[in-house]
């Protein structure tokens, strides 16, 4: 089935799955995979943190980086994924609007993320973020391959 991943939501599948996202700017695109088990998950994550707003963070926690990566590592590990085989990939995170983006929302995204990984001693096998173009990202999860649209170019993560 392939299942697309709107904003602020997150979605897991196994094998013959296919997740994607589209018009990732400043929002984070975060794909977890487990090769042994052929499962994974994606998130795309609107706003760094929580605390702005509760409620909305209560009602949709997919919404926000500090509390949509963590649940979607444990659908993960609920679905029998293991830590240590995880495959980590992150895209998006960028400027749209250029240097003149007063909130630096993608920037503080990916700051958040960093900060959650490395206190889970959880690695990055890559990335592709940052910039001022749009991205769609493509997730198959019977190889595990994700693919990052922009501009009119396809290419692996």
């Amino acid at each position: 089935m392939r299942y697309v991943v709107v904003v602020g939501d997150m979605k897991v599948g196994r094998k013959d799955d296919m997740l994607v996202t589209h018009a990732l700017g400043s929002c984070l695109g975060l794909t977890v995979y487990d090769p042994a088990e052929k499962i994974g998950g994606m998130l795309h994550a609107m706003l760094p943190l929580s605390k702005i707003n509760p409620g909305k963070a209560d009602a949709n926690p997919f919404m926000f980086v500090d509390t949509g990566v963590p649940k979607l590592f444990r659908e993960i590990y609920e679905m029998g994924g293991q830590k240590s085989r995880l495959i980590v990939k992150a895209a998006g995170c960028g400027q749209p609007l250029g240097n003149n983006e007063m909130f630096k929302i993608g920037e503080r995204n990916y700051t958040i993320l960093k900060k959650l990984l490395w206190k889970n001693n959880v690695l990055l096998e890559s990335e592709d973020v940052g910039g001022t173009v749009s991205r769609t990202v493509h997730f198959d999860l019977a190889s595990g391959q994700v693919i990052i649209s922009s501009g009119g170019v396809k290419r692996l993560l």
